[in-house]
């Protein structure tokens, strides 16, 4: 009977002692797991207007110092973000042209030296912050160049075919895929690099090139570090892949709308057809999520055509739409002269900045309605969107948002014909100042409109 006791004591013990390791490997993994905080939106980013900067191709010179002269004119513009395109030494090895992609990035913390030097950036950084921009800078987490120093001091960090060679996401053959799978310690290279500039050079967040193609765990866990530097504000290059929205960034490209623009420009869909693109979005993103709006970006303009390839003259009514609708507009550098030039993507190219004053005039106006207008603030900083019913809703957007008292009523012609539209409802009849044009507009009970070919109308 003793021995039996002591057998059951014994197993008890056991069991105990089992328990209980079993209880430390569970709370060590528990501590291993990355804490995941709630991302918080910088407040200056509700009614902010974005403008992407291509350094090497903005001025003759295509250096910092250069472009600094121009941020006068772009306060002016309305513009309150710099998001400058990668500014990073680029990759000699499999280059692409004379001076290759600004992707191609062999350096994360320091500056290629055609721009200028890190003391020049950072004095950049501190005049646009001393005129109330804030700056993000362009963050290629996906790929180095093939002669970045990882490539040598740790391959083990790329993505290797079946014969070990690094290979290349795509076709892009100028730079070597990283592979974040089983790779801690690049995990805290990369953030470690991004985290450098903030400290040295005081920007404020990042537009992550193809941020889709790395797992969402290293963003969430690198926007958690970033923010405990500074708050920062990051775009991501992506649409489909929602979980980033989540914890990691606060904006993601509006890319089908971009694309729905583009097919109603060419008269392949209609203006009924954004709001099934917006009944869509409504599904997909929560109201929190800064969708950034465009008629153009640097991939679009070299790669795809400019504006007015694709949108010929609706360039002014869709750009006005941008502003208009919920989302977070952007311009890119050049647009604002009717740029109507492919800046070359791996040479030295400029932008022509002589032309175009009356897009200057209209992409100044509207960024001034945005900001007067809560309404028409960023993502649910902004009113309600609600479709206004009409006799032309093919050809028409018609719409208002509202927040509060303050109201703002938006009438578009998305086609190259001209236009007599009525107001199917009554509540709208009233005398209105058009905020563009600044004229009086009387609507009356079942009293047309006029909208001449790609005409837009915005109300108050």
């Amino acid at each position: 009977m003793i021995k039996k006791m002591e057998i059951f004591v014994w197993l008890f013990v056991l069991a105990f002692i089992v328990l209980m390791s079993a209880c430390g490997v569970q709370d060590q993994k528990s501590e291993k797991q990355p804490v995941v905080k709630e991302k918080v939106t910088p407040e200056w980013a509700k009614d902010a207007v974005i403008y992407e900067v291509n350094t090497r191709q903005y001025t003759p010179e295509g250096t910092f110092n250069a472009f600094k002269t121009h941020l006068p004119r772009l306060k002016e513009l309305g513009v309150d973000i710099l998001w400058f395109m990668p500014i990073h030494p680029i990759g000699e090895l499999n280059r692409k042209g004379s001076l290759g992609s600004y992707y191609s990035v062999r350096d994360y913390t320091a500056v290629n030296p055609e721009y200028g030097t890190l003391d020049d950036f950072k004095a950049l950084v501190q005049e646009a912050h001393a005129m109330g921009f804030k700056v993000i800078l362009d963050w290629v987490a996906n790929h180095t160049a093939f002669d970045h120093a990882w490539v040598t001091e740790h391959p083990e960090w790329y993505t290797k075919d079946e014969a070990g060679n690094i290979v290349s996401p795509f076709d892009w053959s100028d730079v070597a895929d990283l592979n974040y799978d089983d790779n801690p310690a690049l995990w805290d290279a990369m953030i470690g690099d991004m985290k450098f500039w903030l400290t040295n050079a005081d920007i404020d967040g990042f537009r992550c090139d193809v941020a889709g193609m790395v797992p969402t765990a290293f963003w969430d866990k690198a926007r958690l570090e970033l923010d405990a530097v500074k708050p920062v504000f990051m775009l991501a290059e992506d649409e489909g892949q929602r979980d980033l929205m989540k914890n990691a960034f606060d904006a993601n490209y509006a890319w089908e709308l971009h694309h729905v623009m583009n097919q109603i420009a060419k008269g392949d869909k209609t203006a009924d057809d954004l709001w099934v693109y917006f009944a869509k979005n409504d599904t997909l993103f929560d109201p929190s999520v800064y969708r950034m709006t465009f008629t153009s970006n640097h991939d679009e303009n070299s790669w795809n055509g400019t504006t007015f390839e694709r949108l010929g003259d609706g360039a002014k009514a869709f750009a006005v739409l941008t502003y208009m609708v919920p989302g977070f507009p952007l311009i890119y550098n050049g647009q604002e002269v009717a740029l109507n030039h492919r800046l070359l993507f791996f040479e030295k190219d400029e932008i022509d900045w002589t032309q175009g004053a009356d897009f200057t005039a209209l992409y100044a106006r509207l960024g001034q309605i945005k900001k007067e207008n809560p309404a028409l603030f960023n993502a649910n900083n902004g009113g309600d969107f609600v479709k206004i019913a009409t006799d032309q809703p093919e050809s028409i957007m018609a719409f208002t948002r509202t927040k509060g008292e303050n109201q703002v009523i938006v009438l578009i012609n998305l086609t190259p014909e001209d236009h007599e539209v009525k107001l199917l409802d009554d509540q709208f009849n009233g005398t209105y100042l058009d905020l563009i044009g600044g004229e009086s507009v009387d609507i009356k009970p079942q009293q047309a409109i006029k909208m001449p070919a790609w005409s837009y109308l915005v109300l108050q």
